[in-house]
């Protein structure tokens, strides 16, 4: 009939599953498959440590370069080298990366400093850091000063060209809005051209934390009495091949602890950029 409708059923509503797991977190996820690789590698290691397939004279499964941490624990060595190695890395950074940031915003800044310095420096950034090593010794001997210079010189060059690159490279029509809205130099530096060579930068820093634990390792195989390549070292004396391992594993980790550090410090840094937002995954 015209004009007469007759009520709807309300629709049930569907029930939630009960009794069935939950599903994964799709961020749980993500942070976990940059590690399927390693785990994978580490798995096939040691597969192939138990079939007889590596020698272990020759390379040690993982089981025995855990017993050998531990080892080296209990007895303190191997803290006692790694608080040694991380000082000596830190002061290199601090040294070696300051110098380098006020160097390239200089160069950045100023043409005049650009014509004075940059080409000396560029010079000397194509002289491998590993060649410099007996000039190094002659001028500072063995000790503490030498590893120290080492270290910075190898975080001195890719936070300066990375730094020179970030402040050049800065967005010219940003720096134009600035001095139309009647900006200063300083307030227009803090504001636009710090921010735009930020990323520039933090790549510099990453970048320059791989070369300063490459050249940290050969200075601790020079007459060192400390530190974690020199552990390495008397293992090789004495030809356990776990502790070398071991070694290279703990350099491999601290080297990936300073990237993720700096990736976080590099998100929450730039989070004002699009490209260092988080997606949700």
């Amino acid at each position: 009939m015209s004009g007469i409708t007759t009520p709807r059923r309300a629709l049930p509503r569907a029930l939630p599953w009960r009794g069935l797991p939950a599903l994964p977190n799709p961020r749980a996820v993500a942070r976990f498959v940059p590690w399927l690789l390693p785990l994978a590698l580490l798995a096939l290691w040691q597969a192939g440590c138990s079939q007889g397939w590596i020698a272990e004279d020759t390379f040690p499964a993982p089981g025995a370069v855990i017993a050998a941490a531990w080892r080296l624990t209990l007895n303190g060595e191997l803290p006692a080298n790694l608080a040694v190695s991380f000082r000596r890395a830190v002061a290199g950074l601090l040294v070696g990366g300051s110098l380098a940031f006020v160097l390239g915003l200089f160069n950045g800044l100023s043409g005049v400093s650009e014509r004075l310095t940059d080409t000396t420096v560029q010079m000397i950034r194509n002289i491998p850091n590993l060649a410099l090593i007996p000039l190094v010794i002659l001028w500072f001997g063995i000790e503490e000063e030498a590893r120290l210079i080492l270290s910075a010189l190898g975080v001195f060059f890719p936070i300066y060209v990375n730094t020179f690159h970030g402040v050049r490279n800065v967005d010219a029509q940003l720096i134009e809005m600035g001095r139309s809205y009647g900006m200063t130099r300083r307030t227009m530096f803090r504001r636009i051209v710090l921010p735009g060579a930020l990323p520039s930068i933090f790549v510099g820093l990453r970048y320059a934390l791989g070369v300063m634990w490459l050249t940290l390792i050969v200075s601790e195989t020079i007459a060192a009495s400390s530190g974690i390549g020199y552990m390495a070292m008397q293992a090789r004396e004495s030809m356990q091949v776990d502790v070398v391992v071991l070694a290279i594993l703990i350099y491999a980790a601290l080297g990936k602890l300073a990237d993720t550090a700096v990736r976080l410090v590099e998100r929450r840094t730039l989070a004002w950029n699009p490209a260092y937002r988080r997606d949700g995954t």
